[in-house]
């Protein structure tokens, strides 16, 4: 074999493989975030799970994808391992939709989509546009890489220490041994069913050889979400083997049937495209490479089938496999994604899981808040230094989701995600700066303490007050942005304008029991200081709310009010 040849082989490989990551993510940049909300509402029924799982994984054309977002929902919570059982089995199915693509031989018309692509990346302005072109050059790529690996295998054909090679391959389990570890290397079963059938399309694999490769290929697609898992909790480890055991028994349960009625099976499936002539045409023979991807359909099927009734036995011994519960640790970490940003397993789950993080981070705060008006309405000075503590942890969460999104700027996100993902950056600096706010009460409460400062009734009466509106005000703020819903928004309005009257009112009230003595000026400072902090708690919480919306839509939608704080 010359040294042509093998650079030919691996150019149109490389190309392939680019070409096919180039679609993959320009679909899940362009509709990705749709499919996502797909996938988080439509999976509470296991069959229907299979459903979207099928539909997201023929649509992003990834079974890996699919699975690393998974493992991804699982380890934020977002999914149950039964519900991820169904959306990986309906994956399995819909990693068969790029064989089925590739047996077409679209490789004539692969020039004008490499043009078209271009043309839209390069000229297009809209985002939307773009992600369409990329779409457009991936499949174009694809399938003029397998152009120019056809054309390499087909000079294989001539060397005879090649074909006596691939005619020497009978051992089945070396077959699927080859399949996995070309897959695991890959890092794509689609990438390695493509190889096998362009290979089988120039004669230069037998169908029943093929099955064995298919089979390792299977096997071999597991280990993106295994590898994915290991940052993560052990529900993300269960939800990885999940993949792996229902492919294990899926293979396996193929292998039997084999090993009994190869030779049926193999005149059934040439019998499904018995009407494409059974002839070489340019070296090539679209019905082996037709019966190649209708064996991978058939036997992801079968697989489906055979495990889909097995769910909660696999479910059962994931534990055996990955025992115990996550370790109960301190309020210093990350939940939800990974301590030194190590949750990065999808770009499809980045933003999704960032939101949940800085949700807890929100809830931390405002638990922080309420801890710091405690300690000051009962002057209780430990609660106080149970305040220090806790911002720490705010401080921490504040560095570490930072650097988080920081480093998901720099991936390829869907055009959804990447449209708010700045607003992300804001709410939690927001949510950072109310934690800077319960230390500012902290600290008022040990001066209050220090130096025996006494407050009338009718002002510990206001500041109870203003900070009960504050609190709900928060908590309606940080429901909106989990939710995303505007439910609570004229609420919100009406209460942040209350607080304002609040303060208004109140700094009033306390000028005039200054005129009568009723309280000294040094406590008078201490409540003025108050209350202008619960007000720019307010500020900050309606910002949070605020995120939520469409800064491209302004006539719909009220204006956010002015930050007071400098």
């Amino acid at each position: 074999m010359s040294g042509e040849v093998i650079l030919s082989l691996l150019a149109g490989l490389g190309l392939f493989l680019y070409g096919m990551k180039l679609m993959s993510d320009g679909l899940e940049k362009a509709a990705g975030a749709k499919l996502r909300k797909i996938l988080e509402v439509f999976t509470k029924n296991r069959f229907i799970g299979l459903l979207v799982g099928l539909l997201f994984t023929a649509v992003v054309q990834s079974s890996s994808a699919t699975t690393v977002l998974v493992v991804s929902f699982v380890n934020a919570g977002l999914l149950n391992l039964s519900q991820a059982a169904g959306v990986i089995l309906g994956a399995n199915i819909g990693t068969t939709v790029t064989a089925q693509l590739i047996a077409f031989n679209l490789s004539s018309v692969a020039p004008v989509f490499l043009m078209c692509g271009v043309v839209m990346v390069m000229f297009f302005k809209k985002p939307l546009f773009k992600r369409i072109g990329e779409i457009v050059l991936g499949f174009g790529m694809l399938f003029f890489g397998m152009s120019v690996m056809s054309g390499g295998m087909e000079t294989l054909k001539s060397s005879p220490d090649v074909t006596n090679m691939l005619a020497s391959l009978t051992n089945p389990f070396l077959g699927v041994l080859i399949g996995f570890l070309v897959t695991a290397v890959l890092q794509s079963s689609s990438a390695t069913v493509g190889i096998v059938l362009l290979m089988a399309s120039q004669g230069l694999i037998p169908l029943n050889m093929c099955f064995y490769i298919i089979l390792g290929c299977n096997m071999g697609s597991c280990v993106s979400a295994l590898l994915a898992s290991i940052a993560g909790k052990k529900m993300a480890k269960r939800a990885a083997w999940i993949h792996f055991i229902v492919n294990i028994i899926g293979s396996a349960a193929i292998m039997l049937v084999l090993f009994f009625f190869e030779e049926q099976i193999v005149t059934a499936i040439t019998g499904l495209s018995g009407s494409i002539p059974d002839e070489f045409v340019n070296g090539v023979n679209s019905k082996y490479a037709r019966d190649v991807a209708n064996t991978h359909l058939i036997f992801k099927v079968f697989q489906v089938i055979v495990c889909f009734p097995l769910v909660n036995p696999i479910v059962k011994l994931t534990y055996l496999i990955v025992p115990g519960e996550d370790e109960t640790v301190d309020e210093m970490h990350l939940e939800y994604i990974g301590d030194n940003g190590h949750g990065l397993f999808s770009t499809t789950a980045a933003v999704p899981n960032a939101i949940h993080e800085i949700v807890r981070m929100g809830n931390l705060a405002f638990s922080n808040l309420e801890l710091a008006m405690d300690a000051f309405l009962d002057m209780n000075v430990e609660q106080a230094e149970a305040v220090y503590s806790t911002e720490k942890a705010i401080n921490y969460m504040n560095t570490e989701i930072t650097n988080y999104l920081v480093k998901a700027n720099q991936l390829s996100l869907p055009v959804d995600d990447r449209r708010i993902l700045g607003g992300l950056f804001h709410v939690v600096n927001d949510i950072e700066r109310i934690g800077d706010h319960a230390e500012n009460v902290a600290d008022f409460t040990r001066t209050a303490v220090e130096d025996n400062l006494k407050f009338s009734s009718d002002a510990v009466e206001e500041i109870r007050n203003m900070f009960r509106e504050t609190d709900m005000l928060l908590h309606y703020s940080l429901e909106m942005f989990d939710k995303k819903s505007k439910e609570h928004m004229e609420e919100i309005l009406t209460m942040e304008e209350n607080i304002d009257e609040m303060e208004r009112q109140y700094q009033h009230n306390h000028v005039e029991r200054l005129t009568e003595s009723k309280c000294d000026a040094e406590s008078g400072m201490l409540f003025s200081d108050l209350l202008s902090n619960l007000e720019r708690v307010a500020d900050h919480g309606t910002n949070i709310a605020f995120s939520i919306l469409d800064k491209k839509n302004p006539d719909k939608l009220p204006e956010p009010p002015a930050e007071t704080e400098q």
